[in-house]
């Protein structure tokens, strides 16, 4: 009995202390993360993976020519603002990271890192964070991870993140993520998972300065759907660059980045059109028409779009050529 009671007072007592630091608001983020600057492009990242829903809008932050911020464990994310805002006034990584966690009661619960626009590197895992709770400082890049199955997964993340240099800096973050869930990850499992990537310069243009920004908020495998979205948006951005090779009349580059596309995403009818519009745009019906008549089986109503474009001015054929097309 005397032990039940011990035990009780001991939780009661640690509870009671959490309150005073923890806001019922704000996410409990046991995950695992990465901050890293690519050290050719200056481009930032952050990216997580947590047994916690939308784990995207709480851990990772950044700012384009500013830095990187991933705040977990019991999350405040006013780290994320006040970590970048510190930055941009001129302050390190180090002392933004100091500034933050003297200020703040539940330093001991939290688990940041931080990286700015020089790859200066801080991070700091509160004593009383879940174990496992490690982090790992490199070259441009901080792991860390709390709550995990066991204590190898930041050095996997570490090892991987080093490991594949030269390669973009989202897919050596998506990597690393990887590793880490390959060798245990949170010990309660996976739900969701998000990458953040921003320019290392500003363009003045904040609204337009998210390279890559993809969250998967509630799935059962989150980092292969992370994967597969990554996927989807690199083939947007061959087409993308097909659409500027077709702007200055380029149209072997336009083709060769439209089949990139298509490569990296075969069932997407969309891509399929607009490159069959494209062809026939540039005198090249007949290349266009097996693709076209292809999408029209699939789907009728891409005909029906088809015959909208004209009076729109986005297709250009003659009559007669329009007519063969509706007719397939």
């Amino acid at each position: 009995m005397k032990k039940n009671l011990l035990l009780l007072l001991l939780i009661s007592t640690f509870f009671a202390n959490a309150q005073q630091v923890f806001n019922k608001k704000e996410p409990l983020a046991h995950t695992y993360s990465i901050v890293a600057r690519d050290s050719s492009t200056g481009e930032l990242a952050v990216g997580v993976q947590s047994h916690w829903f939308s784990v995207g809008t709480s851990v990772p932050w950044a700012e384009a020519g500013v830095g990187a911020v991933a705040t977990q464990s019991f999350t405040d994310k006013s780290y994320g603002i006040k970590g970048l805002a510190l930055l941009k006034q001129g302050f390190s990584a180090q002392q933004a990271l100091d500034s933050l966690t003297k200020a703040d009661e539940g330093r001991e619960i939290r688990q940041v890192a931080i990286i700015d626009n020089n790859g200066n590197v801080a991070t700091r895992t509160g004593k009383n964070c879940i174990q496992y709770a490690t982090h790992i400082q490199g070259t441009n890049f901080s792991v860390q991870s709390n709550m995990m199955l066991n204590n190898t997964v930041s050095a996997n993340m570490a090892a991987s993140f080093k490991s594949t240099t030269g390669k973009p800096i989202a897919e050596r973050v998506l990597l690393a993520l990887e590793a880490a869930q390959k060798s245990g990850g949170d010990i309660r499992g996976m739900q969701a998972a998000a990458i953040l990537v921003v320019p290392g310069k500003s363009n003045g243009q904040p609204w337009n300065e998210r390279i890559v920004d993809l969250r998967v908020d509630d799935n059962p495998a989150p980092l292969k759907e992370l994967r597969r979205l990554y996927n989807v948006q690199q083939a947007y951005e061959h087409m993308n660059r097909g659409d500027l090779a077709v702007e200055k009349n380029n149209m072997p580059l336009a083709m060769q980045e439209y089949n990139a596309a298509m490569k990296r995403f075969p069932e997407n009818l969309e891509m399929q059109f607009w490159t069959a519009i494209t062809l026939a745009n540039n005198n090249q019906v007949s290349k266009a028409k097996p693709i076209l008549k292809s999408i029209f089986i699939k789907d009728k109503n891409w005909k029906e779009l088809t015959r909208r474009l004209k009076p729109a001015g986005l297709l250009t054929v003659p009559d007669k050529d329009l007519q063969s097309i509706l007719d397939l």
